[in-house]
């Protein structure tokens, strides 16, 4: 059975029936969910049908972006593990530890973005590297706050230099 949410608001079980249709516990009307071309995907729910085209997957955090019938959706999935690592105190989102940034290859430090004390999310841009005459932007493996800042501008750095510490 999967336990989904959608648009953050709205929860819904639904279960894989024998003849491989998904429904919802207690409702005999089956999903069935046919891949066309396009990239779209046909939709037939009891007598009604429907078109969705998926936007985006995000597998590490399991929500899907798509649009059915032209309106957008964001849709969470846990599985059955998930809400029981979940229950435990196990789950990914609580065992996400920010790591300390170093550099992925030798280069120079051309700009920091960040200063020590300032949180952070998952995904924020912390310092531009120089490599081989193009800029790359280290980001944030995980959200939390900025402990201290190592790296100074205008200084070259080799290969797995730590560049900035997280808390």
């Amino acid at each position: 059975m999967l336990h989904l949410t959608v648009n953050d608001r709205q929860t819904y079980d639904l279960q894989q029936n024998e003849a491989g249709n998904w429904n919802f516990p207690g409702d005999e009307t089956s999903f069935s969910i046919v891949a066309v071309e396009n990239g779209s995907f046909s939709i037939l729910h009891g007598d009604k049908s429907y078109t969705a085209l998926v936007d985006t997957i995000d597998r590490e955090a399991k929500t899907i972006a798509l649009r059915i019938n032209n309106v957008p959706y964001t849709v969470a999935i846990e599985e059955p593990l998930d809400r029981l690592l979940k229950s435990m105190g196990l789950d990914k989102a609580a065992g996400a530890k920010a790591e300390p940034v170093k550099a992925p290859m030798p280069g120079l430090i051309l700009r920091i973005l960040v200063a020590a004390g300032q949180e952070v999310q998952k995904g924020d841009g912390l310092l531009v590297l120089e490599a081989m005459k193009m800029e790359n932007v280290l980001k944030a493996t995980a959200s939390g706050k900025v402990k201290a800042v190592l790296a100074i501008e205008k200084t070259a750095v080799e290969k797995g230099t730590v560049l900035i510490e997280m808390e």
